[in-house]
Protein backbone atom coordinates (compact mmCIF):
# COMPACT_ATOMS: atom_id res chain seq x y z
CA UNK A 1 0.00 0.00 0.00
CA UNK A 2 1.26 3.41 -0.96
CA UNK A 3 1.44 5.78 2.02
CA UNK A 4 0.59 8.77 -0.17
CA UNK A 5 -2.64 7.15 -1.36
CA UNK A 6 -3.58 6.22 2.19
CA UNK A 7 -2.96 9.74 3.44
CA UNK A 8 -5.06 11.18 0.60
CA UNK A 9 -8.01 8.89 1.37
CA UNK A 10 -7.85 9.64 5.10
CA UNK A 11 -7.62 13.38 4.47
CA UNK A 12 -10.56 13.27 2.07
CA UNK A 13 -12.66 11.30 4.56
CA UNK A 14 -11.83 13.78 7.31
CA UNK A 15 -12.86 16.72 5.14
CA UNK A 16 -16.17 15.06 4.31
CA UNK A 17 -16.84 14.50 8.02
CA UNK A 18 -16.08 18.17 8.72
CA UNK A 19 -18.44 19.17 5.92
CA UNK A 20 -21.43 17.33 7.41
CA UNK A 21 -22.40 19.95 10.04
CA UNK A 22 -22.31 22.68 7.39
CA UNK A 23 -24.43 20.60 5.06
CA UNK A 24 -26.88 19.91 7.87
CA UNK A 25 -27.22 23.62 8.61
CA UNK A 26 -27.61 24.39 4.90
CA UNK A 27 -30.42 21.85 4.55
CA UNK A 28 -31.88 23.07 7.84
CA UNK A 29 -32.21 26.55 6.39
CA UNK A 30 -34.28 25.22 3.51
CA UNK A 31 -37.06 23.71 5.64
CA UNK A 32 -39.56 25.06 8.15
CA UNK A 33 -38.32 25.84 11.66
CA UNK A 34 -40.05 22.80 13.16
CA UNK A 35 -38.22 20.44 10.77
CA UNK A 36 -34.67 21.75 11.28
CA UNK A 37 -33.70 19.25 13.98
CA UNK A 38 -35.01 16.33 11.94
CA UNK A 39 -33.04 17.47 8.90
CA UNK A 40 -29.84 17.87 10.92
CA UNK A 41 -30.29 14.44 12.51
CA UNK A 42 -30.82 12.85 9.10
CA UNK A 43 -27.50 14.26 7.89
CA UNK A 44 -25.60 12.87 10.87
CA UNK A 45 -27.38 9.50 10.81
CA UNK A 46 -26.53 9.09 7.13
CA UNK A 47 -22.91 10.00 7.85
CA UNK A 48 -22.84 7.24 10.46
CA UNK A 49 -24.48 4.68 8.18
CA UNK A 50 -22.15 5.41 5.29
CA UNK A 51 -19.12 5.20 7.59
CA UNK A 52 -20.34 1.85 8.89
CA UNK A 53 -20.88 0.55 5.36
CA UNK A 54 -17.38 1.64 4.38
CA UNK A 55 -15.91 -0.12 7.39
CA UNK A 56 -17.83 -3.35 6.82
CA UNK A 57 -17.64 -3.71 3.04
CA UNK A 58 -15.18 -1.23 1.54
CA UNK A 59 -12.33 -1.97 3.92
CA UNK A 60 -12.89 -5.70 3.56
CA UNK A 61 -12.66 -5.51 -0.23
CA UNK A 62 -9.62 -3.27 -0.04
CA UNK A 63 -7.77 -5.70 2.21
CA UNK A 64 -8.76 -8.65 0.06
CA UNK A 65 -7.56 -6.91 -3.12
CA UNK A 66 -4.23 -5.93 -1.56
Amino acid sequence: MNTGDTAFVLTSAGLVMLMTPGLALFYGGMVRAKNVLGTIMQSFILLGLISLQWLLWGLQHGIRAG
